[in-house]
């Protein structure tokens, strides 16, 4: 199985590379059922691997001049506060037996795993569905509306820092709607957004946390290397008709960690 977890770590990044998101909502589910890694630990690994393949994929973005700065800053601000507090105060704070059903408990890892599952049926849906948002250009001052860019920066702040997933899928379409942004820089932007983030988040992890750094390390380079094939393959192939197909199978996927977590716990 673990050959296989090392060969789905670099579809991460082919994924991340081909489709420009979406890899890193599979990272969890890798790092539990391949590598028996459990889900609290899992959520704090993903954490680091999707920061850094994160920013390691900003560089075209940075180099094409497609990164916003101050939109990433603003926007960012809430979203690494929200990821850091979550870390630190609110994950330590769970118990490890949260509330029982008659014989059935409903333990820490479980709670995380399912709420993991929910954010993955909602991302599956995002990428099936046909894009509407509307295509937008900057003219003139670029304005900001402040309220819904702190509330939605703290809303995706507290779920990356709960299930260690990126959280792309939100904040793109906020960028374009809220900050006034063409797609391409909403898209390099997001990358900058969710690298900070989540490697805040990793760094202001509990000691709780034992990081095991070898084997770490080894699952970022495998989904790095696939960035690079990923961007290679989408000279050659259309992202954009692969991801209603990666959406179909992550939604399978965040029904099937529902149903074994809660059926067959």
């Amino acid at each position: 199985m673990e050959y296989v977890g090392y060969l789905a770590s670099i579809l991460i990044g082919i994924s991340l590379g081909l489709i420009g998101g979406g890899g890193s909502i599979l990272t969890v589910p890798v790092l539990v059922y391949l590598f028996t890694v459990d889900a609290v630990t899992a959520t704090a690994y993903s954490l680091f691997i999707v920061g850094l393949t994160s920013a390691v994929g900003s560089f075209e973005y940075f180099r094409k001049g497609l990164v916003n700065i101050r939109t990433a800053i603003v926007f960012g601000i809430p979203s690494i506060v929200a990821v850091f507090f979550t870390r630190a105060y609110i994950v330590p704070a769970i118990p490890k037996e949260v509330f029982s059903v008659g014989s059935f408990t409903v333990t820490k890892n479980i709670l995380l795993m399912v709420l993991f599952a929910i954010l993955m049926i909602a991302a599956s849906y995002s990428m099936i569905k046909k894009d509407t948002t509307p295509s937008v250009e900057i003219t003139g001052k670029q304005k900001f509306k402040y309220p819904m860019i702190l509330l939605e920066g703290l809303v995706v702040g507290v779920l990356t820092g709960l299930v260690g997933a990126g959280g792309g899928f939100l904040i793109i379409p906020a960028l374009v709607v809220l900050s006034r942004l063409p797609m391409k820089e909403a898209v390099g932007t997001s990358l900058v957004i969710i690298a900070a983030k989540s490697l805040i988040g990793f760094f202001g992890e509990s000691s709780e946390t034992i990081i095991n750094w070898g084997f770490l390390l080894q699952i970022s380079a495998f989904a790095i290397g696939g960035i690079f094939i990923g961007a290679a393959l989408s000279r050659r192939i259309d992202g954009k008709k692969l991801k209603p197909a990666f959406g179909w199978f992550v939604l399978v996927m965040g029904i099937y960690i529902i149903v074994k977590e809660t059926l067959f716990a």
